[in-house]
């Protein structure tokens, strides 16, 4: 009887929309056992509703709140879970739940009934649906730096086909005078850039690639043995598939100064001030964003 009287009486607090203790939703404080408004965080909230309600990706959203460093209220990152928690928490419309009935809270809400409805009309397309339109808004890995057998560099592009993404490298000389401008036509992007991945996994390994890092690094970090750049690149190897693709994409740009398609494969130019910029960046611990 005592538990039941308990639970008739905070469903009866809840249905008057009072605050009922648990953990403190981010842009709110507690004072007088009633939520108020951290104008602070306030902002942050307001943001993430409105950049989701721009960008239409959680996933992307969620990398770059992690890149600028923005915390929840417990002090760790905002990572893709913690993300749609917030968007779907009915606290910053002013409603207070109990057993998934909404009923008006006596806090002050966050975001308009406008923006809830836009974030929530995105939220229930299908996450198939928007994750492919994030990657067909994701800049390519390697553009920019891909070129044919010609010397024309190689544009990426993109086309639909029944539902579905496919990415390709098209030469610029055969979209300027014709399919027959260049031996290599087109590729499929993600083979050439999961080539072009693995070359440079391969490579940073070897004691060729080693040994040069170390020589050009040695200049600005002073006592680094080639014992410890051996380590640290040896460190990055498994690193990389933890990265989010925009930190991928950073690093193929620090390390790649250029890929050369032929019609056997690919030849791939490193840079050696992107090795040493990398290699700066692992001695330090820093500078690295992995996917939470």
């Amino acid at each position: 009887m005592i538990g039941e009287r308990i639970r008739d009486k905070f469903a009866a607090s809840r249905r008057k929309g009072l605050w009922m203790g648990g953990w403190v939703p981010l842009g709110y404080d507690i004072k007088d056992c009633k939520l108020v408004v951290n104008k602070v965080e306030a902002k942050l909230v307001r943001a993430i509703f409105e950049r989701f309600a721009r960008l239409e990706s959680a996933t992307t959203l969620a990398q770059q709140l992690l890149q600028e460093g923005a915390l929840g209220k417990r002090g760790k990152p905002i990572d893709k879970g913690v993300l749609y928690k917030l968007l779907n928490n009915r606290i910053y419309i002013g409603e207070a739940v109990h057993k998934g009935t909404a009923y008006p809270g006596e806090h002050q809400p966050l975001i308009s009934r406008q923006l809830w409805d836009r974030v929530h009309a995105i939220l229930q397309e299908s996450p198939r649906k928007r994750a492919s339109h994030s990657r067909a808004q994701t800049p390519a890995l390697l553009k920019g730096l891909l070129y044919g057998p010609n010397g024309a560099a190689m544009t990426p592009t993109h086309t639909r086909r029944h539902g579905r993404l496919y990415r390709y490298y098209v030469s610029t000389s055969v979209l300027r005078q014709g399919p027959e401008a260049c031996p290599v036509r087109r590729i499929a992007a993600g083979e050439i850039e999961a080539a072009v991945i693995a070359q440079v996994r391969l490579l940073l390994t070897t004691p060729e690639i080693v040994v040069q890092t170390w020589r050009a690094a040695r200049h600005t970090l002073d006592g680094l043995t080639e014992t410890e750049v051996r380590e640290a690149l040896h460190s990055f190897e498994p690193l990389w598939d933890e990265l989010f693709p925009a930190e991928q994409a950073r690093i193929v740009r620090l390390l790649v100064e250029r890929v050369d398609l032929t019609p056997a494969g690919a030849d791939i130019c490193l840079r050696a001030e992107g090795l040493t910029s990398l290699l700066a960046n692992l001695h330090a611990g820093r500078g690295i964003q992995a996917a939470a």
